[in-house]
């Protein structure tokens, strides 16, 4: 067996989102979101579920600390829901959301957590969505007048803030697939939201300098790799896209300025243009303290014309496969990482989400979920991998401190390391976390 060391200083946590776990969606003037209306239009979400219960932490949050305080975390990554501070995304502030994150935000930092802030994780308030959603330019506004009130507001307290989760699901798989909300099927809408949620990320960046928070911001895309199939050229290219579509066309922006010409020629062959206004770049290509990666699959692929977007098709090789259907493809997870650093240079890296989906339920009071625990020992493999090879690894985070509503999947898929049973509400730890709670207590585990 050999030995992964990770550094000392490294910080070790869990993430969660807002609408995923709080519940409580009418309590306290919290306003509508698009999950909201989305979860509840028939057809939308698996099962009819959605999140008006969840996991019940709007109510359960000091349990959920004690669980995370007994786990030895440094730090906890959680989301604001917009509609709890802003009802209708602008106005007036709704007093009594501010009052719930500061009760967990006190209940974090008490029991020793890091608090680590994602202003947005998808909830849209549904009353912005009704005037256009994120390819209203005014949303953009709305958004940084609302960062602008957490930034007071929590001014040091937090002191780790994300703009936005995941900018390519916002943008492609809600307005492009379709499967999440708001559930359009417009690549042209999609290709412009993905422009107007970068301008909305600089325009933060920029709001937090000039009020000078003592803290660092960044934001959190998600990743993932394709490895060619073959050596063809026309193999390597259709990776390329497929990776860019996740990385560059998110990453180029914020640190160079510029769109990736190879992906802008692309869209425009598909009859894709961009509307960037005078200084929209300048604005986006705000410097940043640290950069969130999220990964969870990878897979093998080639080129095949027609093929979806990208003229591109994944190979089935024989892969294990998580409860939700990804290729386990941990290579795919150093890849990504050495990939991001050769192309961006030394910048910080917090892993804000990595983990693996298994429903396994608990027998006789356990919860044996070793798919996660061999899922977690191959990523962290990856993971110190990268950091041997000169990735500025700070933190690792993994998704998901429990058991919660699944977007689209609805309660169907398990993402925890504590399990949650959604009748009676009742938390119960799986293997993960105590094997979770050994690495990072230890810093190392055998391999």
């Amino acid at each position: 067996m050999a030995i992964i060391q990770f550094p000392k200083d490294m910080k070790w946590g869990t993430a969660t989102a807002s609408y995923q776990i709080e519940g409580a969606t009418t309590e306290d003037g919290r306003g509508l979101s698009i999950w909201d209306t989305f979860s509840k239009t028939p057809g939308k979400v698996l099962n009819g579920d959605n999140g008006d219960v969840a996991c019940d932490s709007y109510h359960r949050y000091e349990e959920d600390v004690k669980l995370m305080k007994e786990l030895g975390i440094d730090a906890y990554r959680f989301s604001v829901a917009w509609p709890r501070i802003f009802p209708n995304g602008t106005g007036e502030v709704n007093q009594a959301g501010l009052d719930y994150y500061h009760r967990l935000v006190d209940e974090l930092i008490e029991n020793g957590i890091e608090p680590m802030c994602t202003l947005y994780h998808w909830d849209l308030p549904q009353a912005l969505q009704d005037e256009g959603g994120w390819h209203n330019r005014e949303t953009i506004d709305a958004f940084v007048n609302y960062a602008e009130v957490m930034f007071k507001e929590f001014s040091g307290k937090i002191k780790y803030w994300i703009t936005l989760n995941e900018p390519w699901c916002i943008s492609f798989l809600s307005n492009y697939i379709g499967v999440h909300a708001p559930g359009n099927k417009d690549l042209q809408l999609a290709t412009q939201i993905s422009h107007h949620l970068l301008v909305a990320h600089g325009a933060t960046v920029k709001k937090f300098r000039e009020l000078g928070v003592d803290g660092e911001i960044g934001f959190a895309p998600n990743t993932t790799w394709l490895q060619p199939y073959s050596n063809k050229q026309e193999d390597i290219d259709a990776c390329r896209r497929e990776i860019a579509w996740f990385v560059e066309w998110f990453m180029d922006p914020v640190f160079k300025g510029e769109y990736p010409s190879f992906m802008v020629e692309w869209f425009e062959q598909k009859g894709v243009t961009l509307d960037i206004q005078d200084g929209d770049l300048a604005t986006i290509n705000q410097p940043i303290d640290f950069l969130g990666i999220n990964y969870y699959t990878g897979n093998v692929a080639r080129y095949k014309e027609n093929s979806g977007l990208l003229d591109s098709e994944f190979i089935e090789m024989g892969y294990e496969r998580t409860d939700i259907g990804w290729p386990i493809f941990p290579e795919g997870f150093y890849n990504v990482l050495t990939h991001i650093t050769d192309s961006y240079g030394n910048v910080p890296i917090y892993i804000t989400e990595n983990g693996s989906c298994y429903n396994d339920e608990p027998v006789e009071g356990r919860v044996k979920d070793d798919g996660r625990i061999k899922y977690l020992q191959q990523h962290l493999t990856a993971l110190s991998r990268a950091i041997d090879s000169g990735v500025n690894v700070k933190g690792y985070l993994t998704w998901s401190l429990m058991d919660n509503f699944e977007w689209a999947e609805g309660y169907s898929k398990r993402f925890g390391i504590v399990h949650v049973n959604y009748r009676t509400l009742e938390r119960t730890k799986k293997d993960s976390y105590y094997w979770f709670k050994q690495t990072i207590s230890n810093k190392w585990f055998e391999n």
